[in-house]
C-alpha cells in the first residue's frame, strides 16, 4: 500500500528526504491508509506524503485535500475570543455566569467562579463531556448546552485555577459565549475574522447536520481505538461532528493550517496585548508528554530541545499536527486519514513528533 510522492516548490532549496522517509515509514511499518505533510519554510513550500487518500481505488494524498482537524479548532476558537476581547466585547475575567447564566452548575461546577480564561487554558476544572459518550450518544445531534448539561451531570475536577485537565466542554461554552458577545453564530465569526480575510478556502466549520467534507478530500478510516491485526476498519468520512462543534469540529488543509498558524504566531490576527495573553503557558497534566497549553494554542519540546508552537487534533479517521517556530516562519503540517498507528508507534502522534523531529533536529533546517 505504499504510494509516497513529494512535489517541492521551484522556491524551496532543502529536500525534505528525512521527513519523506518518515512518511514512508509510516505506512509501511505504521500501518496507517495515508498522510501527508506541507512544510513552510520563510516563503519556500514543500508537500510531501505517502499511502492512499481511498484504500478502495489506491489514489495519492493531494496538496488539496481537506481533511477534519479535531482539536485544532480550539487555536482559531480562541482567536475569535481573543479578538473580541481587544474589541472590549468581552473580558478574559468575565465570568461564565455573566455570559451564560444558570448553565454551569451543580456537581461542583459553579460558572459564577469560572472565568473565560480558565475556559480556554483548561484550568477550570469543568467535566469533560466526551468522558461520557454513553450520554452523548443518547443524542443524534446534541446541542452545545445538551453536551454542557452531559458535563453537569458528573462532579467537576477541581476547584477552578486549582489544576489542569482537558475538556471539551470549556469550548463548548466558549463557542456559546462567542455566539452571545459577537451576536454571530460561530461558523460566521471563524469565516468572517480567519478564514476569509486569510484567503482559506479549504478551512470552515460546518454544521452539525452536514456530514460531509466539502470539496476535494481524502476517505478517513477508523478502527474505534481497537488494536490487533485484526480490529475491523471502518469509513468515517461522512461524519456528524455536532459533539465536537467548537472543541474540534473544523476542516481545513495542510496549506491553510500554515497559513493560519503562520499569520498566529506572526503576530498578524492579534493586537500585542492579546497576543500575549494566548502564549502566556501552563504546565499540561496527564495529556501530551513535553507540552505547555497557553489559549488554544500549545507546545511540544523535542527531543533535540527545540519547542515548536500551534496545535493538533484526533477526530474519528484523522488525526492531525501543525506545529511551527514562535514566528511563524517554520512551519509543519501533518494529517493521518486514520486514527492508529502500528509497530513502534502505539498513535499517530508519535509519527507527527517524529515527523517534527526530523524537520526541526535536522542541522539542514534548524
Amino acid at each position: 500500500m505504499v504510494a509516497g510522492n513529494a512535489a517541492v516548490s521551484p522556491a524551496v532549496a532543502a529536500d525534505r528526504g528525512k521527513v519523506q522517509r518518515v512518511l514512508g515509514k509510516a505506512v509501511t511499518e505504521g500501518d496507517v491508509p495515508g498522510i501527508l505533510a506541507e512544510i513552510r519554510d520563510h516563503h519556500r513550500r514543500w508537500f510531501g506524503s505517502a499511502g492512499v487518500a481511498d484504500t478502495a481505488i489506491g489514489s495519492k494524498r493531494r496538496a488539496s485535500h481537506r481533511f477534519r482537524i479535531g482539536s485544532a479548532t480550539k487555536a482559531f476558537v480562541a482567536t475569535v475570543m481573543l479578538q473580541l476581547v481587544a474589541e472590549r466585547k468581552v473580558g478574559l475575567d468575565d465570568t461564565v455566569e455573566k455570559w451564560l447564566p444558570g448553565l454551569v452548575h451543580g456537581n461542583g461546577h459553579d460558572g459564577a467562579a469560572v472565568t473565560i480564561r480558565q475556559l480556554l487554558n483548561h484550568t477550570s476544572g469543568i467535566f469533560d463531556y466526551l468522558r461520557d459518550q454513553g450520554a452523548v450518544n443518547q443524542y443524534p445531534n446534541p446541542s452545545p448546552q445538551q453536551l454542557v448539561q452531559i458535563a453537569m451531570t458528573h462532579p467537576a475536577s477541581f476547584q477552578p485555577g486549582a489544576s489542569w485537565e482537558y475538556s471539551q466542554t470549556n469550548y463548548a461554552l466558549v463557542g456559546l459565549i462567542i455566539e452571545r458577545a459577537s451576536g454571530g453564530a460561530l461558523a460566521d465569526e471563524i469565516a468572517r475574522r480567519i478564514a476569509r480575510p486569510l484567503g482559506l478556502a479549504g478551512t470552515y466549520l460546518p454544521g452539525g447536520a452536514d456530514t460531509k467534507i466539502l470539496g476535494p478530500h481524502s476517505r478517513h478510516y477508523t478502527r474505534l481505538y481497537q488494536t490487533g491485526p485484526d480490529a475491523p476498519t471502518y469509513d468515517v468520512t461522512e461524519l456528524n461532528t455536532s459533539p465536537f462543534w467548537a472543541a474540534g469540529g473544523m476542516i481545513s488543509t495542510a496549506g491553510d493550517l500554515n497559513r493560519f498558524f503562520g499569520a498566529l504566531l506572526g503576530g498578524r490576527l492579534l493586537p500585542p496585548a492579546q497576543q500575549r495573553e494566548m502564549f502566556t503557558m501552563v504546565p499540561t497534566k496527564d495529556w501530551l508528554p513535553d507540552t505547555t497549553y497557553g489559549l488554544g494554542v500549545s507546545t511540544v519540546k523535542l527531543p533535540c530541545g527545540t519547542t515548536v508552537w500551534g496545535m493538533g487534533g484526533a477526530i474519528y479517521g484523522s488525526w492531525s499536527y501543525a506545529y511551527g517556530s514562535r514566528d511563524g516562519k517554520h512551519l509543519v503540517a501533518t494529517n493521518v486519514n486514520g486514527d492508529w498507528a502500528s509497530g513502534r508507534w502505539k498513535d499517530p502522534i508519535g509519527i507527527f513528533n517524529d515527523v517534527l523531529q526530523a524537520e526541526f533536529c535536522s542541522d539542514d533546517h534548524r
